[in-house]
């Protein structure tokens, strides 16, 4: 059994959906598990009906659901070649129930309510794109990860019970595979003891295929992008990129760790310990090899691999008091941060100062100060940039910190970080 992930641009429309029935024709034979992500950005808009759902903007919220059907519509309308009528009323019944949450009370827990909401776009399109394939003439088979994959109660970035969700999965998959080559399931959501619908985080069903891997001992994942594989370094910010042919687990976890943006970062481990080879390929050119995940590290230093994240802001806190910072300081520093639910891209400390650089867009600057104010002094410097570079040498960290200030360097035997402020 091997295990294929088609992420939300992979079904973005339905020239898409064709795609990924055109990939699976090339693995006749196969017994395949295909985990699949919301359309396009589904995900967004479902998070944006949310939002009107919790302001109590009904109008809004009812527009923002008629737009989403229809987008889904269209899409079924190109797909099969006369009206469907169980599909068309799958999906209907899914956005009337959405609907009919305007008129029921909402839980005070607001990552239970995006959990229930925003999972529903992989349903959609699992049942999409399984009919799709039925159509087509494939033995495939919709099951539920809502049923298989076990989670606490974590809304929004819930923990897998590795032990129970084994047993379902291994049960329930087995079993479809007695009648069917294909298992079409979502990623990205699970559920609780009770039942509850779970999400995994955002962009979670990399992770989901991972944990279905695991659980079933497949033979290989293959995750389907719009990119030819791994790249050293994000397109949007480097024009002239380099594919990974072949690097280690280590490597893989090491660079989504730093904020590689390909793998989902929970992605790798389960492969890993279980070794089970991980390959990204491109769902535009499939029959091209992609990058290829696995034990074996020769390959890793090859080339340099760069990893930028813009919008940072670095804060300095010092102690009010004549301490320096120790255990007991740093204590109460990531106690707050940990409450605060604030995540830290880099951080240094020297006897007097603890630094710690964050992402702008997910902290309230303001509001971190007012709670550091009591007992430290606090500055902080924003619209900074963090470059990661992974088996650099002296040409790549000149070409990086050219015409820029730096702010913070670190450096390891085989990762060189830099906080970077932009020339005025």
């Amino acid at each position: 059994m091997i295990v294929f992930k088609f992420g939300g641009a992979s079904v973005k429309d339905p020239a898409a959906v064709k795609n990924v029935g055109a990939i699976l024709s090339l693995y006749e034979g196969e017994k395949i598990l295909v985990v699949v992500s919301a359309m396009g950005k589904t995900t967004n808009k479902l998070e944006e009906i949310l939002s009107c759902l919790l302001a109590n903007e009904h109008l809004k919220f009812h527009q923002l659901i008629n737009d989403l059907q229809s987008y889904h519509h269209i899409i079924l309308g190109e797909l099969f070649r006369e009206k469907h009528y169980k599909i068309t009323q799958t999906v209907d019944l899914i956005f009337d129930g959405l609907r009919q949450l305007s008129s029921q009370k909402i839980s005070d827990k607001l990552g239970f309510e995006y959990d229930q909401i925003v999972s529903l776009g992989e349903l959609i399109s699992s049942h999409i794109v399984n009919e799709f394939l039925v159509e087509l003439g494939f033995k495939s088979t919709w099951m539920d990860a809502r049923k298989m994959i076990r989670t606490d109660d974590n809304y929004q970035e819930a923990n897998v019970d590795w032990t129970l969700s084994k047993a379902l999965i291994k049960e329930d998959v087995a079993a479809s595979f007695l009648h069917s080559d294909i298992i079409l399931t979502q990623g990205f959501i699970g559920h609780t003891e009770n039942g509850s619908t779970t999400t995994l985080g955002r962009e979670g069903s990399d992770y989901s295929a991972a944990i279905f891997a695991y659980c079933c001992d497949a033979e290989n994942v293959t995750i389907w992008k719009d990119v030819p594989g791994m790249l050293n370094a994000d397109p949007k910010y480097y024009s002239n990129t380099k594919k990974l042919s072949k690097i280690s687990f280590k490597e893989a976890i090491e660079l989504s760790y730093y904020g590689a943006s390909v793998i989902h970062p929970k992605t790798i481990k389960p492969l890993q310990n279980k070794n089970i080879p991980l390959f990204v390929k491109s769902f535009i050119d499939p029959h091209g090899a992609g990058t290829e995940i696995q034990s074996e590290t020769k390959d890793d230093g090859l080339i340099p691999s760069f990893i930028i994240k813009k919008e940072q802001v670095l804060f300095s806190i010092t102690p009010k008091d004549f301490s320096f910072i120790d255990e007991q300081n740093l204590h109460g520093i990531f106690e707050l941060l940990a409450k605060e639910q604030i995540k830290i891209n880099l951080m240094q400390n020297s006897a007097l100062s603890f630094s710690i650089l964050v992402d702008a867009k997910k902290v309230d600057i303001f509001g971190l100060l007012s709670l550091l104010k009591n007992n430290f002094d606090v500055r902080y410097n924003d619209d900074l940039e963090l470059v990661t570079i992974r088996h650099y040498n002296t040409e790549t960290i000149e070409s990086i910190c050219a015409g820029k200030t730096v702010i913070i360097e670190q450096k390891t035997r085989y990762t060189a970080r830099f906080v970077l402020k932009a020339a005025n």
